[in-house]
Parts: C-alpha cells; sequence; structure tokens
C-alpha cells in the first residue's frame, strides 16, 4: 500500500471542482483546501477528510480513498446547496482525472448527508467520494 498517491489525487480533485463551469456558476471561486479565516462567502465548497486502506494485487500498490468534499452555506433552504453538490458529483462521478503520481483507477460517489448548522440558519451538504488508485512507482514508500 502506498499514501504517496493521496497528494496527486487530492490536487487533481481540486482542479477539477475549481474549474469546472456549473461549479463556478454556483460557488464563483470560492473553492478551498483550507478554509481562509476572516469574512467567508455565502457558499463555498471545501475539501474535507479521507480515509484511505490498502488495496494492494498482483499488480502492484493501490490504495482506496474515501474523501469528501463539503458545500456549506448561509442561505436558507437546502436548493442552492443542492444545486453546488450536484456539480461537484457532476464534476468527480466517473472522472477520468490524470495524477501527478500514479493512476486513477475509478472514482465513484458513495453517499451524501445533508445537515442544518449554525442553530438552523446555514446549511451543509457532505459529499463522500471512493477513489481506487494504483501507485505506479518502482520504489513504493
Amino acid at each position: 500500500m502506498s499514501y504517496a498517491v493521496s497528494a496527486a489525487l487530492q490536487s487533481a480533485v481540486f482542479t477539477a471542482i475549481a474549474s469546472d463551469i456549473a461549479v463556478g456558476d454556483a460557488v464563483g471561486d470560492a473553492v478551498y483546501d483550507a478554509v481562509p479565516s476572516g469574512a467567508l462567502p455565502n457558499m463555498y465548497i471545501n475539501l474535507g477528510p479521507e480515509t484511505v486502506r490498502v488495496a494492494d494485487d498482483k499488480t502492484g500498490s493501490g490504495a482506496v480513498h474515501s474523501f469528501v468534499v463539503s458545500v456549506v452555506t448561509e442561505v436558507p433552504g437546502f436548493f442552492a446547496a443542492k444545486e453546488a453538490a450536484g456539480a461537484v458529483c457532476d464534476v468527480l462521478h466517473d472522472a477520468a482525472l490524470t495524477l501527478d503520481r500514479g493512476r486513477l483507477v475509478s472514482l465513484r460517489f458513495e453517499r451524501a448527508r445533508a445537515v442544518k448548522i449554525d442553530k438552523g440558519t446555514g446549511r451543509r451538504i457532505d459529499l463522500t467520494f471512493r477513489a481506487r488508485t494504483e501507485d505506479n512507482q518502482s520504489n513504493n514508500i
């Protein structure tokens, strides 16, 4: 198993989301790896936690990454957040992303959880995706 592909996967996911026209229509350029301090836009997308497990096989090192992409909004109701979440799903589900290291075998939407936050005034939708990667480096970490 190699965790070495994780950064390349995150970079490709971030780039795909941040450069998508429909995502841009929903949140502008408010796509973050780390939420900045200070005032935030009314709606933004944040890359969240990741869990990785081994998925080695006869051909080499691999891993299964389960990661969260969150849509967070101060806008009342879930409609706008669901539109943004749908755009993220359109970008990532079955995407053929090119990684700087390793290879993306598959990327699938797994589940979503929509909740009220900030005492009911805001909304957050956590989208969980599952990616299978292979590490093509001969000197696996």
